[in-house]
């Protein structure tokens, strides 16, 4: 971890691969600062981390990145303690947090993280690469809320590019919040809510028997072009998001 006048930059990385005897081994936790990270008890073939925020923020100048690899074999659950905060920094800068997710062949990643909170007067910008192999498996949950109870947000912008087997099947942007391109909370953005989230699925199976497209009020179900589906929702807040969410998830399953 470095700390200047412009902010902390801090790093955390997971490593997981098979241990040859029907579980997963976690040769690689690290994590610094800000970014901690605690294994917890696993259930069967899947082990299980824990992010822990040891310090607040992100705040303003900051650039925290978490990277994780699932190797041929392994299953693993990644989730955290409790919500991300951005806040504002001293200077008003953007802080940036990077997502880099890895999967190869015969692996699965649970990636369930609990919501991202937008404060008042916060500038921070989100972005989520993930690269999947053909038969990688994938959950991936996003949720962000805009704004303390009672609180306007802060500006957020969130990236999330997806590919598999080498080829781009998402890359998409959604940017809210006080300087964000007009229109964002309009009818066609979201319509007033406060809360939006998704849900990324990848599944081998989706190849040959992909989910149906569908929506209902507040989500939508779209299969992407590949082994893969995206469901979204939108939300007054943080607990009817996740309930959408979980309700959409469990229809695909």
């Amino acid at each position: 971890m470095t700390t200047s006048a412009a902010g902390v930059r801090a790093r955390a990385s997971i490593v997981a691969r098979g241990d040859g005897r029907g579980g997963t081994a976690l040769p690689g936790l690290e994590g610094e600062g800000p970014l901690a990270i605690r294994r917890t008890r696993g259930r069967g073939a899947e082990a299980r981390v824990m992010l822990v925020g040891a310090m607040s923020g992100p705040l303003g100048g900051d650039h925290f990145t978490v990277s994780a690899r699932v190797a041929r074999g392994a299953r693993l659950r990644v989730g955290s303690a409790g919500a991300t905060l951005a806040l504002p920094g001293q200077d008003r800068a953007e802080a940036r947090y990077d997502v880099r997710l890895t999967v190869d062949d015969d692996a699965e990643l649970l990636w369930l993280p609990e919501p991202l909170i937008s404060a008042r007067g916060s500038d921070l910008s989100v972005t989520t690469r993930v690269d999947l192999a053909a038969t990688a498996r994938l959950v991936l949950r996003e949720e962000q809320v805009l704004g303390r109870s009672g609180e306007e947000p802060g500006r957020l912008t969130s990236r999330l590019a997806v590919w598999i087997a080498g080829g781009c099947v998402l890359d998409q942007e959604l940017a809210c919040g006080p300087g964000a391109a007009e229109g964002w909370d309009g009818p066609a953005g979201l319509a007033g809510h406060r809360a939006v989230g998704q849900v990324l699925l990848a599944r081998p199976e989706f190849a040959t028997d992909p989910p149906t497209a569908r929506s209902w009020e507040g989500a939508a179900v779209m299969p992407l072009a590949g082994p893969a589906a995206l469901v979204t929702a939108v939300a007054p807040d943080a607990l009817r998001l996740r309930r959408l969410l979980d309700a959409a998830l469990a229809s695909l399953d």
